[in-house]
């Protein structure tokens, strides 16, 4: 399944301080039942965002209004524990491209870069001055460039440098997932089994 190009994203940044965020946290199990990578963005951070009773709690960031954006800002080691794919799928259903992070479980990294959602894993000093723009002004906005692969703080001009897998790179930048790559080379493939022995 395609999505959308990754290119240069410049937005606000949703803040969410919270070191060993896992994937329980992001989405919990009881909503793992669905196959398809739609409506999960509504149960994202459930338990965090509603009371039982479906009520928003108001404290959390999400039901804050003055916070929006297509960055989430999260804590170190984001995305820890069950490998479940559902906590990329939520991220990216509920409109968020990029997490920013000083360290991202491995497994949660990946599929991110599978559907669309680039993490950005930035030094822990840097992640807290993003943190601290964020706070002075929560509009402030970042700027995503895929192609530079830096995160600049527009409101300071601060910027630093990221790594990236040349492979995912590429697909991001063309909106690829594993699938649309392998097509996207059918010709070569087919041009390759006509001259390849038998």
């Amino acid at each position: 399944m395609a999505y959308d190009k990754f290119n240069i994203l410049k937005s606000t940044a949703v803040p969410l301080p919270i070191e060993n965020v896992d994937t329980d946290q992001i989405i919990p199990a009881r909503f793992l039942k669905a196959t398809e990578r739609k409506g999960f963005g509504d149960n994202l951070f459930r338990d965090w965002r509603y009371h039982p009773d479906d009520t928003p709690k108001e404290h959390f960031v999400l039901n804050n209004p003055i916070y929006s954006g297509k960055i989430l800002v999260g804590g170190k080691n984001f995305g820890s524990g069950s490998s479940r794919e559902h906590a990329a799928w939520a991220i990216y259903d509920y409109g968020f491209r990029c997490v920013v992070s000083s360290f991202f479980a491995d497994i949660f990294r990946g599929n991110c870069l599978n559907i669309g959602v680039l993490p950005v894993q930035v030094s822990a000093e840097f992640l807290q001055k993003i943190f601290e723009a964020i706070e002075a002004d929560p509009k402030a906005k970042l700027e995503i460039s895929l192609p530079d692969q830096s995160i600049t703080i527009l409101a300071t001009g601060e910027k630093e440098q990221f790594d990236i897998n040349g492979y995912k790179k590429d697909n991001m930048l063309n909106g690829f997932d594993d699938i649309d790559y392998l097509l996207n080379l059918k010709e070569e493939i087919r041009a390759f089994e006509k001259q390849a022995p038998l």
